[in-house]
């Protein structure tokens, strides 16, 4: 692809570096924003610099937030007994469109893939299993996508409780095997929140 300017060239090379994101694309997007007023691609710019330098992740369940301790986990009107894995934030806003679910979160931040080198120690697990040896939680709630590498996940951690009074679900999977929660349907999401079965269950199937 021939450039008439470097600084598109660069601005191009940039955006193409986002996922799903092609030259052709890159290019209309940087054509697109060339053309706005200038004060909107400067707050576009400010809040992509904010995201970056201000986000923090809520110091229980590690979910992004703006302050230490997220919305949902400083809510006293949650079920704090209760805690839903899940991957990263696209599942916990998938989960939340659902209104289905009063407990808390705890997010990975990944899935086990000694494929691409993600082993437990890169996850939140090691923080997960210390609040539940603090005994602050009743009952965990797997809701990891149903693919291999969730599974060993989702198993890995439960070997992590044995010996705990803890009781330990998976949602029911209404989901096709490898679909992501994001693009469940909110009804079909709700009602596998709702009928969630025993994770040992989940192992026999």
């Amino acid at each position: 692809m021939d450039f008439s300017s470097k600084l598109l060239e660069q601005a191009v090379n940039e955006m193409s570096q986002l996922p799903g994101i092609g030259k052709r694309t890159a290019l209309r997007l940087v054509l697109h924003l060339l053309k706005q007023p200038e004060s909107q691609t400067v707050a576009l710019s400010k809040s992509l610099v904010d995201l970056k330098t201000e986000v923090k992740f809520c110091k229980n369940c590690h979910n992004i937030s703006d302050t230490e301790l997220c919305e949902i986990c400083a809510n006293p009107n949650r079920q704090s007994e209760i805690v839903c894995v899940v991957e990263d934030i696209r599942d916990v806003m998938a989960i939340e469109n659902t209104s289905q679910y009063r407990g808390l979160y705890h997010v990975l931040g990944g899935k086990i893939s000694p494929m691409d080198g993600i082993g437990p120690s890169q996850l939140t697990i090691r923080s997960l299993v210390e609040k539940a040896m603090a005994g602050k939680i009743e009952e965990i709630i797997f809701a990891l996508s149903s693919t291999l590498e969730g599974d060993t996940t989702n198993f890995y951690i439960f070997k992590q409780l044995e010996g705990m009074e803890i009781k330990t679900s998976t949602i029911a999977r209404g989901i096709s095997v490898g679909d992501e929660l994001e693009y469940a349907d909110e009804v079909t999401l709700g009602r596998s929140i709702t009928n969630r079965i025993p994770f040992e269950n989940s192992m026999k199937s």
